[in-house]
């Protein structure tokens, strides 16, 4: 008996899904950037916050469990032992949760967002 095949999702229907599941697990301060024309390592980045490793870690957890049932997508992840920075890499959206601390010293947004920080 043929398994039926899930859809691919497009790169928005992803993003729209990882930013659904952040949402639902409460995650702080998402940033969504664009990064089409900018770079080949994928058309979105998400950056968000957990307010402690295990809210971190058990955000990573979910969010790859709902894109594995949802799309069949198993995701690369890298850091969620620690859960101080989680990098999650779906192929198309990359997905990096931090604890609050670790977001301010690495500013990641800084080096992709247009003006980020020159208010």
């Amino acid at each position: 008996m043929a398994v039926a095949a899930l859809p691919q999702p497009t790169s928005e229907e992803l993003l729209a899904r990882i930013m659904s599941s952040l949402d639902e697990d409460k995650a702080e301060d998402i940033t969504q950037i664009d990064l089409r024309g900018k770079t080949a390592i994928g058309d979105y980045m998400i950056v968000a916050t957990g307010r402690s490793t295990r809210q971190v870690a058990a955000m990573s957890e979910k969010l790859m469990e709902k894109l594995k049932h949802d799309y069949g997508l198993i995701c690369k992840v890298e850091g969620k032992d620690t859960g101080d920075w989680v990098l999650i890499d779906t192929g198309d959206v990359i997905v990096h949760l931090f604890r609050p601390e670790v977001r301010e010293f690495y500013q990641i947004e800084k080096m992709w967002l247009p003006n980020a920080g020159n208010s």
